[in-house]
Order: structure tokens, then sequence, then C-alpha cells
């Protein structure tokens, strides 16, 4: 009941958060009615047991994502938003740049082909998938045309405003390494873009933590070469390396 109340409580917010923005006229309340919102406030946060586990910051986290408006244009497109998958205390860390149909669709990130070649190369590495943590820099599936199919890459404006979200979400989960996958989405994190020849195969930083830059597995499906995939692999084993786990022989030889 009590998580219900603050969940209905933040869609009333950002419903007038988005008054507020998008009317000329500022949203109104009686002082009398303020009060009793503030003081029903009050009651419910001293009700609240406090969870402190990582998997209770990330569902804190998660309702806010739930009704966020801070794109209209994506809010009003998305069936839902994205937020992220996985295990709270991973040491791994896989991150996207937005979500597509099939991500829209389920609410899950990398369930559509991509994500399915992705699953593959986590596994390959010795995890199942529910091992790591998965997240986009987007949580919104970025608009289409009507009529048109397909997705869209995200603008630099529209990582900037979502980025924030997926900052907590690292700092909550503290991996120890993460994984960018393709060129968009480290525009998302570091601010600037750059080609994969010039990115991957070695160490970069988020806030402290260590980065690893590889292909997107969608730039797998397109590209068959053994040599593209193999380059992907060896970042993996970079990885794997560097979490100190160990790695067999057929792994250091496997090709994707």
């Amino acid at each position: 009941m009590v998580n219900d109340f603050r969940a209905a409580l933040d869609v009333v917010i950002t419903g007038l958060k988005q008054i507020q923005r998008e009317s000329e006229r500022r949203p109104r309340a009686s002082t009398d009615l303020l009060e009793r919102i503030r003081r029903i406030q009050i009651r419910v946060q001293a009700a609240t047991p406090r969870d402190t586990s990582k998997a209770a910051k990330l569902a804190a986290l998660a309702a806010p994502v739930s009704v966020c408006v801070k794109c209209p244009h994506l809010a009003r497109f998305r069936t839902q938003t994205v937020f992220g998958v996985g295990n709270p205390d991973a040491d791994l860390m896989f991150i996207g740049e937005a979500p597509g149909a099939d991500e829209d669709a389920r609410g899950e990130p990398f369930v559509g082909r991509a994500g399915q070649l992705l699953t593959k190369i986590i596994q390959a590495m010795g995890f199942a998938r529910a091992d790591v943590y998965i997240a986009n820099v987007l949580k919104c599936r970025p608009d289409m045309p009507p009529g048109v199919s397909g997705n869209r890459p995200p603008t630099p404006d529209e990582m900037g405003t979502c980025l924030p979200y997926l900052s907590e979400q690292i700092s909550i989960v503290q991996p120890k390494a993460l994984v960018a996958l393709g060129a968009t989405a480290v525009e998302g994190l570091l601010g600037f873009r750059g080609t994969m020849r010039d990115l991957r195969g070695r160490w970069h930083s988020y806030r402290e933590t260590p980065l690893m830059i590889t292909y997107h597995p969608s730039y797998l499906l397109r590209n068959q070469s053994p040599s593209e995939k193999r380059k992907v692999w060896e970042d993996m084993l970079l990885v794997l390396e560097k979490l100190d786990r160990p790695i067999s022989e057929k792994q250091r030889r496997y090709f994707l």
C-alpha cells in the first residue's frame, strides 16, 4: 500500500512539473492542500522500511524513470521505458545506446536479434545473462516518423538528458568493468564520438570505472567477417583478464 501511494505521488508530481513546463499558467494548489500532502509524505516516509540493498535502490530509481517525460516526444512515442536488467551485484555491466522495437515491446534491453548475439557472447565468457547487468544510455525508444519501421540512433541531446539515470545505475551496481557497445553508446557516456578502430582494444574510464569499448552486436549481424567477430572476442578476453576470470584455451581460440 505504501509503495503504491509513493508511486502514485511520483506520477502526480511528474505531471505537475510537465504542466509547469508546457503551460503558460503555473499549476496552483491551496496552502491547506500542500500542507496535507506534506504531512502524508512525512508519515509515508516514517512508515517505509529502509531497504538499502542495491536491488531496492535500483527499484527506487526505476519508478521515476517509468513516468519520465523529460523528452516529451519520446514519452509520447514509447510503449514503456526500458530501465535495465540483471544482477544488481554484477561485476560486469554492458551498455547499449537505446531500446529498439523489440525492447520497447518487452520492457527489457537487448532482447531482439542483437540481444540474442549479446547473450551468446556473455555465455561464451562464462557468464549467464542473469550474472551481468545490461542497460542503455537512453531509456526510451527513439521516435520514428509515422509508417516508418526500424530504429534511429538517439541524438546527443536525448542521451545527455537521460544519462543521469544510467550514471546512477552504474553508481548503485558498482561494477568492476563496463562494456560500451558501439560508437553511439560511447558518445552518450563520454561525450565524444570516435571510430571503433581508434577506441576498441584498450581500456578507457567512466567515472573511475574501467570501460572497454567494442562493436555493437548489430554491427556483427551486418558484417559477418570472421576478423570483425574476432575483434569483439579479443575485447572480451581483455574484460575477463580485468575481472581476474580464468580463461581456458578453448576461450582463447574462440570465434563468435
